[in-house]
C-alpha cells in the first residue's frame, strides 16, 4: 500500500518515491560518468588548457588590451605536470570522470528534488521553489566558470611558475592539479550561494538590509579572510576571490531589501 484510506501518501509510499529518485539520478551519473570517461583527449584537453599562454582567457585579455592601444602580452609560460605513482594517472581519469558527471548531473537532480517535494507545497511556495532551484543551480555554474577562466588560471599561472631561485624546478603531479582544480571549482560553486543564503535567513526573520548596510565593511573584512583561507596563497588570487564575493554581498542586501518590503 501506498497510500492510506484518505488518498494521501503513506510513509513508505515516499520513501518508495524516494529509492526511485535515487536510483534514477544514479542512473543518469553513471551515463553521464560513463560518456566523460570515454571523451579521454577532449575532457582532459579543456581540463589542462589553463597550463600554458595560449588559454582563452589570456587571448581575451590580450585582444581587449590591443583594441584599446594597449601593446600588451602576457609572457611565455607553461605548467608541465608530471605523475608519480604507477595507478595515478588512471584513478585521476576515473575522479574526474565521476566529478564531471555529478556536475552534468546536477540540473537534473535539482528536476528530480522538486517534483519530489512539489506536491507538499502550497502554490506561492511553489513559485518561490522554481525561483530558487533555478537561482542556485545559474549561481553555481557561474562560480563554476568563474573558477575555470579566471581564479585557477591565474592561480595556477602564479603558483606554478613562482621561483625562489633558477634553479629550483617546478614539477607539479597530475592529481595535485586536478585536487586544487576541483577543491576551488566547488568552493567557488557554493560561494555564489550567498544571495541565496540571503534570502533564505530574510524569509526567516533572521537578516535585514539595514543590518547589512550597516556593517559593510565588517563584511568586506570577513570576506577577505575567507577569500584568503579558501584561495591559494598569494594576494592576487585573493583579490580575484574577494571582488566578486563583495559584490554578491552587494546583490544579497538588495534582495534582502526587496524581501523585507
Amino acid at each position: 500500500m501506498t497510500s492510506n484510506d484518505n488518498g494521501l501518501m503513506t510513509f513508505g509510499g515516499h520513501l518508495e518515491v524516494l529509492r526511485k529518485m535515487l536510483f534514477r539520478i544514479i542512473g543518469v551519473a553513471l551515463v553521464f560518468a560513463v560518456l566523460i570517461f570515454c571523451a579521454k583527449d577532449t575532457t582532459f584537453s579543456l581540463l589542462l588548457a589553463p597550463c600554458d599562454n595560449n588559454f582563452i582567457t589570456y587571448r581575451w585579455i590580450e585582444s581587449i588590451a590591443h583594441d584599446m592601444g594597449i601593446n600588451f602580452s602576457f609572457a611565455t609560460f607553461h605548467v608541465q605536470l608530471i605523475n608519480t605513482e604507477l595507478s595515478s594517472q588512471f584513478m585521476t581519469h576515473v575522479s574526474t570522470a565521476v566529478y564531471l558527471a555529478l556536475l552534468f548531473t546536477s540540473p537534473y537532480v535539482v528536476v528530480e528534488l522538486y517534483i519530489f517535494i512539489a506536491p507538499a507545497l502550497y502554490a506561492n511556495e511553489r513559485r518561490y521553489s522554481v525561483v530558487v532551484s533555478v537561482s542556485i543551480y545559474v549561481l553555481f555554474m557561474l562560480g563554476v566558470l568563474m573558477s575555470y577562466y579566471i581564479l585557477f588560471p591565474f592561480a595556477l599561472r602564479f603558483l606554478g611558475t613562482y621561483q625562489v631561485m633558477p634553479d629550483v624546478v617546478n614539477q607539479i603531479n597530475l592529481s595535485s592539479y586536478i585536487s586544487t582544480f576541483t577543491t576551488l571549482t566547488l568552493l567557488m560553486g557554493l560561494v555564489f550561494q550567498i544571495p541565496v543564503l540571503s534570502f533564505f535567513l530574510a524569509k526567516m526573520g533572521l537578516l535585514e538590509s539595514g543590518f547589512m548596510k550597516q556593517y559593510r565593511r565588517h563584511a568586506f573584512i570577513l570576506i577577505a579572510v575567507i577569500a584568503a583561507f579558501i584561495t591559494p596563497p598569494d594576494i592576487f588570487t585573493c583579490c580575484l576571490v574577494t571582488v566578486p564575493m563583495y559584490a554578491l554581498y552587494e546583490i544579497s542586501i538588495l534582495i534582502v531589501g526587496r524581501v523585507g518590503r
